[in-house]
């Protein structure tokens, strides 16, 4: 493969894909957000921060010409995704939409799914003691609840926090055993998150089902209309061989 080739990052996926570039002998630039305090860095190049909007990021591609761009950011970085799909239809660089599927419910689950941060705080508000794995900078939905409220993120959540909040910092994978032992250690009514996909995250909708718990999912924001997706690394490496070969 020849051609310099733009990773939009932050993800496992995203990791995963720029070690298999590298082995192969392309030139890879890995971005990311700088949202995380401690980020996992990839293998090539990296860059982190913003690009400025599609402006920057138009102009970024303009000065640094990429063969192609793959977007493997998380499935909820809405404004990035977007920001990409209207960067590379102003500048013409082919774009991909690297995206792990989404989670399937199993026999067993009581999955309730809502549009919003702000629905998922309505619907567990008849709830006791409610369980957040929804990122850091969602908390603030649920700061309108009055019972306790576990809150589990990479980083320290941004206020405003409900009243009764406790913080767990933690960064997966998670077993099975442990988020069991936390939701029963936190006496854990109903459980909250955003449909990320994934096995990392996973092990707390098997705890979920295994105690008879409640799940509140937020469902994914929709992608950019005629974006090319793929929900595996060995397909977008693939693609990137079709487009800098």
């Amino acid at each position: 493969m020849t051609g310099r080739v733009l990773v939009l990052g932050g993800t496992g996926e995203a990791r995963r894909l720029a070690a298999a570039l590298v082995t192969a002998g392309v030139d890879v630039v890995s971005s990311l957000a700088g949202r995380v305090a401690d980020p996992m860095i990839p293998e090539g190049d990296v860059r982190i921060g913003g690009f400025g909007g599609v402006a920057g990021l138009v102009g970024w591609l303009r000065a640094a010409p990429m063969a192609a761009v793959v977007d493997a950011t998380h499935p909820f970085a809405a404004t990035m995704t977007d920001s990409a799909a209207e960067a590379a239809r102003l500048t013409g660089v082919p774009l991909l939409r690297l995206q792990r599927p989404g989670w399937v419910a199993q026999h067993g689950d009581d999955w309730r799914w809502v549009d919003s941060l702000e629905a998922a705080a309505a619907a567990v508000g008849g709830f006791g003691s409610v369980f957040l794995t929804t990122g850091r900078h969602g908390v603030g939905a649920f700061a309108g609840l009055n019972g306790p409220c576990l809150v589990r993120s990479v980083d320290p959540p941004a206020p405003p926090l409900p009243p009764r909040t406790t913080v767990v910092l933690a960064r997966g994978p998670f077993t099975v055993e442990d988020e069991l032992a936390l939701m029963r250690q936190h006496e854990v009514d109903v459980v909250v998150t955003k449909d990320s996909g994934g096995a990392m995250t996973a092990a707390k909708l098997t705890a979920a089902r295994q105690l008879g718990l409640p799940v509140v999912l937020v469902r994914r924001p929709p992608l950019p209309a005629g974006l090319a997706v793929v929900g595996t690394v060995d397909e977008a490496l693939a693609w990137v061989g079709s487009q800098a070969g």
